[in-house]
């Protein structure tokens, strides 16, 4: 009995006009990526996941193998996707099932976080040797969906890549780069652009590295989708730092680094980790790790407790060396959530904001090998900074005054150590 013929879309992927590999995705919802020997032999490859670096542990013998996957495409690639409300309405442009990734990557893959372009291949352009690694299998051209903006969809919050022009948002098509991600007000939640414009604005008082940030008029958003919007007038922007003009520069988050699906960005980690990744393997290990350790205290005092594994990234500027991306999604998250005390990851094997003292950082600093006396210096200009400018600071930005007060509530209950007056 002869064996029954697969038809696969293939999509071709590649990284700073560099072959990474093939994408195959077949009819019952099965995808394979296969490394294309050209790149994994190069030891000065363009770095795709800190996990193919060649300096990081067995990533030849990751790389020597088709990584396979049902439904939900490979970690490294699936959390490239949007999540949420914006992933909903998508696939209900698409017409296909929200699991099915290999549909959305290929829909999405000319504008990726990061440098990561996946392009649909013609039948015949697909190498031989991709299709006889899957038994018999024939290539077909991939079905091309022009959404346009025909459906809606009730969003929570909806982020969206956009270019700017004479002051102007427009949603990218046709290959072009985004250079803003445009956060529209929640249906949910009220006043969210404000709160992250605040947020985000003391962080950067503390010392944090943040992109440049900005609220935007919603009547200068053009072309949105049909999407549910409260009467609120203002968005937050914030600027692509893997964008400089029309030149990708790659990064990936840290769901991506410790291979987790999205679903797994809360639980399945620990700050120690994330720190010990940071120092082990940045081009600049300790400017980066006393980075994190300054961010990790922010998110303690700005109430955020949302900073989970993909709320931090690496950057990789020059194409191979990973660093510590700039700051993002800082929001103060207890004004929403009733009686939340906990960060997203565990902190020295507690989440408690209320609880941790400096003496939590030190035993973090410890667990993660870093030695504290590099540390310590920045936690204590942190809280100098924010002890002198945040309480001037938070009368004049935007946060709503309710969310105002109880975010200074939240700072009278902190441990000594980092209490606000």
């Amino acid at each position: 009995m002869s064996q029954q013929i697969e038809e696969v879309s293939v999509l071709k992927l590649s990284l700073h006009s560099r072959l990474v590999g093939y994408l195959v995705g077949f009819q019952n919802g099965r995808n394979v990526l296969s490394f294309a020997d050209e790149f994994t032999n190069d030891p000065a490859r363009p770095t795709f996941s800190l996990i193919t670096h060649p300096s990081f542990p067995h990533s030849e013998k990751l790389m020597s193998k088709p990584w396979a996957r049902n439904q939900r495409l490979h970690p490294a690639l699936s959390n490239l996707l949007p999540e949420g409300s914006l992933r909903e309405l998508i696939t209900q442009g698409l017409k296909t099932h929200i699991d099915n990734e290999f549909q959305i990557f290929s829909y999405l893959g000319q504008d990726l976080p990061g440098a990561l372009v996946a392009a649909p291949m013609e039948p015949e352009e697909v190498p031989e040797g991709i299709l006889t690694t899957h038994g018999k299998a024939k290539a077909i051209r991939l079905k091309t969906i022009d959404r346009g903006n025909k459906f809606s969809l009730a969003g929570v919050q909806m982020k969206f890549s956009m270019k700017e022009k004479d002051g102007h948002y427009n949603l990218t098509k046709n290959g072009e780069l985004g250079d803003w991600i445009i956060k529209t007000p929640s249906t949910k939640h009220k006043y969210v652009p404000l709160n992250e414009f605040t947020a985000m604005s003391l962080a950067k008082l503390a010392g944090v590295d943040i992109p440049e940030i900005q609220l935007v008029k919603m009547n200068k958003l053009d072309n949105l989708p049909q999407i549910n919007l409260p009467n609120e007038k203002l968005a937050f922007a914030i600027k692509r730092f893997d964008r400089e003009g029309n030149t990708r520069i790659h990064m990936e988050d840290f769901a991506q680094v410790l291979v987790k699906y999205p679903h797994q960005k809360y639980d399945s980690a620990n700050y120690e980790q994330i720190g010990k990744v940071i120092y082990d393997f940045s081009g600049d290990g300790l400017q980066d790790i006393q980075q994190f350790a300054r961010r990790l205290l922010v998110n303690i005092l700005l109430a955020n407790g949302d900073a989970h594994l993909k709320n931090w990234s690496l950057l990789y500027q020059d194409q191979i060396t990973p660093r510590l991306s700039p700051a993002y999604d800082i929001v103060t998250t207890s004004v929403y959530i009733e009686d939340e005390q906990e960060y997203a990851l565990n902190f020295d094997k507690t989440k408690n904001w209320f609880s941790v003292s400096e003496e939590n950082f030190v035993r973090w600093a410890t667990k993660s090998s870093i030695p504290w006396r590099a540390i310590k210096p920045h936690i204590d200009d942190a809280m100098e900074k924010v002890r002198t400018l945040w309480p001037a600071a938070l009368e004049k930005l935007p946060m709503d005054e309710e969310h105002k007060n109880e975010l200074k509530e939240h700072w009278l209950k902190l441990h000594s150590d980092f209490r606000i007056e």
